[in-house]
């Protein structure tokens, strides 16, 4: 990885780059809106920044993005960087208390938003002290018009405060995850590069959203980081969206989560390979279940690496290569990352195979998070960071996700991975989603449960419910088989995809 100057900006180095490169006429992103140039946004970036100087926002100062993904989101967060202010990307699927605890906690001074998601903000945004201004995304479009051309960039240095993520908080409040300068670059040179394999001719398109760490490196550091075109859009990633997409502008590189790619799979609708340009597709935000993988390749001849990052991470640091790929595995330590398993005790694992928490090193561990001090110290441990996922590794050095640290299951004195069981129900045709949950039996003890989403065509019955029960004793051992099958019409998840086990262990 190259090694950054000490006075250094993230946006600089992004926009600046194509244009050295020469890539000003080529198209950066293709929206709900139209199609934007690498010149155009760079230009409408330093409109931004000239426009929240115009606002008065200070450098340092904390902005709120709630916007649907378009090149303005891009430009608004690039030109934030640029001026030395901090964007914060706030998820756009969240309720009006959910609004108010983060502009208070960011203190953010003024708020982008677009038209669809006003409602949600109108009932708070009075009692947010600090925040200044509430800009719609049409008023984004006058400010710009009216902003200077050319901005100054602010003289921000590599370990600068640069933009903040919020965790998705499917265990409690979400925590200000606080982002240094360096660290976006560090994740297109570690992974995107050498690892996904990202290059200037590729045309990519990320289900996974801007706001979410994961689709941030998709969609804008990754691209702008080689010159690559970028699809956006707004709508959310239903599988008739996504189809349109894939078809119509021909990416190479997919970015999606397990979920939906169970979702895409199960859809009458998914078009011949003929009519697709899949080169590679990644997965992330849960483990992928071997099956599913090896079933998305077969109908559209692209490989499909799992891989995991986090909000603290901010990207993928473990992930199966392409060429590489070992099913039902996340895959080898991205080059630049260390990775350790630490037992109960905290002593470091040393056995193949066996389970202990995982912690990372590497260059893009986020500082903090904001203002909760005492959650810090118990995530960032000096060089390390706890991820709060068990893993275990083979012989081969090839990583096995077996759940978050607190969804284990001890089921006669032995650990038991949710995640195992519920790679072995999704093999089922019947099987649509499934999760999987400690559940305390007549005798207090606890056993696996799980709850499970049918294709449809399927009839929830206790026939069903057996042959469901048989299908796991047929794959594993016996005592991880679920005692209980409930049918569910969904699943429970957070805006980003994952499965809230919590609400179904209540």
């Amino acid at each position: 990885m190259k090694d950054l100057p000490r006075e250094y900006n993230a946006a600089v180095d992004l926009l600046g780059g194509n244009l050295a490169a020469g890539r000003g006429a080529k198209i950066a992103y293709i929206d709900d809106a139209g199609r934007c140039s690498f010149a155009a946004l760079a230009e409408r970036a330093d409109r931004a920044a000239n426009a929240l100087r115009a606002l008065g926002i200070q450098r340092e100062e904390r902005i709120a993005i709630a916007m649907l993904d378009s090149s303005d989101w891009v430009a608004l967060f690039l030109g934030a960087i640029k001026a030395g202010v901090v964007p914060v990307a706030m998820n756009t699927l969240l309720t009006p208390p959910d609004y108010e605890y983060q502009l208070r906690d960011s203190r953010a001074r003024s708020l982008f938003v677009s038209e669809p998601l006003l409602k949600n903000f109108e009932p708070i945004a009075k009692g947010c002290a600090d925040l200044k201004h509430v800009v719609p995304h049409a008023k984004l479009k006058e400010l710009l018009a009216a902003a200077p051309a050319k901005a100054e960039a602010a003289q921000t240095m590599r370990d600068d405060m640069c933009f903040w993520l919020y965790s998705s908080g499917s265990t409690g409040a979400p925590k200000g995850t606080v982002h240094l300068h360096s660290h976006l670059v560090a994740t297109a040179e570690l992974y995107a590069k050498p690892v996904l394999g990202i290059r200037e001719s590729d045309v990519v398109f990320s289900a996974a959203k801007l706001f979410f760490a994961y689709g941030l490196g998709n969609s804008l550091t990754f691209p702008l980081a080689v010159g690559a075109t970028t699809v956006l859009m707004a709508e959310r990633p239903t599988p008739d969206a996504v189809f349109k997409r894939l078809v119509e502008q021909k990416p190479t590189l997919f970015y999606g989560v397990p979920t939906l790619y169970a979702a895409l799979l199960a859809s009458q609708n998914f078009p011949e390979k003929s009519k697709i340009s899949l080169r590679v597709c990644t997965s992330a935000g849960e483990a992928l279940p071997a099956d599913l993988g090896k079933r998305w390749t077969e109908r559209t001849g692209a490989e499909l690496l799992d891989g995991i990052g986090s909000t603290e991470m901010l990207h993928i640091f473990l992930s199966n290569r392409p060429g590489d790929v070992r099913p039902g595995t996340t895959g080898k330590p991205v080059p630049g990352y260390e990775l350790r398993l630490i037992d109960d005790h905290g002593n470091p694992v040393t056995k193949p195979n066996e389970l202990g928490e995982l912690q990372i090193k590497g260059p893009t561990a986020a500082i903090m998070y904001w203002n909760q001090r005492e959650k810090t110290k118990s995530t960032f441990l000096g060089e390390w960071t706890r991820s709060g996922d068990k893993y275990s590794v083979d012989e081969q050095g090839y990583y096995a996700y077996g759940g978050r640290s607190d969804d284990m299951l001890k089921v006669s004195g032995i650990y038991v991975s949710p995640v195992e069981v519920e790679a072995a129900l999704i093999t089922h045709d019947a099987v649509l989603e499934v999760a999987v949950v400690g559940h305390a039996d007549e005798a207090n003890l606890i056993k696996p449960k799980a709850f499970v989403v049918l294709k449809p065509g399927h009839s929830a019955d206790d026939k069903l419910k057996a042959a469901l029960q048989q299908h796991v004793k047929d794959r594993l051992a016996p005592y991880k088989y679920p005692r209980w099958v409930e049918f569910l019409g969904e699943l429970p998840k957070t805006a980003t995809g994952k499965i809230q086990r919590f609400k179904l262990r209540k």
